[in-house]
């Protein structure tokens, strides 16, 4: 059973999740994440997005994914606090042949402008973080509650289903749009790329 934040027809969410479960380290992250002792949080970016178009393409369920992203979120921005919590996911992660990253969205406002040229506003939840990807497209997380999985995906699921890239330009950052879709684009031709808007 699926309870989402989306407006995504029960078909769109079904075709979705089989698609998200098929690629197993999807699977098993969202297993295995609630022993990380935090509770808001969503695995998410290329994992999600990228196992879906693996499906939609004929492809293998876990080709092209570089890594398994989960965004969590802590008032406390310390790094000691942050630390905690990728050293104790390197531990329930290690028998995994994949790269698992972990990041307290609460503070990415911290260090987001010196990377990137643009603030980044305030963050309360671990979602917050989704909402400001460059592509609204890949803007989706999962994450299991108990015997439920939820779906946050502010901009719906149906461009993802689609092959459909649009960028986001809740933050002015065009050229990490611009990266993103022309990496996918490589592994996935079938895509079809939106321009930022002028």
């Amino acid at each position: 059973m699926a309870e989402e934040t989306t407006l995504a027809s029960h078909n769109e969410r079904d075709r979705f999740l089989a698609l998200v479960l098929a690629n197993r380290w999807n699977a098993i992250v969202l297993e295995r994440t609630a022993q990380l002792g935090v509770t808001d949080w969503w695995l998410t970016a290329g994992c999600i997005a990228q196992s879906v178009w693996n499906g939609l393409y004929g492809r293998q369920p876990d080709h092209g994914i570089l890594d398994y992203d989960i965004f969590y979120f802590d008032p406390d921005t310390s790094w000691a606090a942050e630390d905690k919590v990728i050293r104790a996911a390197a531990k329930i992660f290690a028998d995994l042949p994949i790269s698992v990253q972990i990041r307290n969205q609460a503070r990415v406002p911290l260090w987001y402008e010196e990377k990137f040229g643009t603030p980044f506003p305030p963050v309360e939840a671990a979602s917050d973080g989704i909402g400001q990807f460059p592509c609204a497209t890949v803007a989706v997380g999962v994450r299991r509650d108990g015997d439920s999985l939820r779906i946050h995906a502010p901009f719906g699921l149906a461009l993802l289903l689609g092959g459909e890239l649009i960028p986001n330009p809740a933050l002015p950052i065009p050229d990490v749009y611009g990266a993103k879709t022309g990496r996918w684009r490589k592994v996935w031709p079938e895509l079809v790329v939106a321009p930022w808007p002028e």
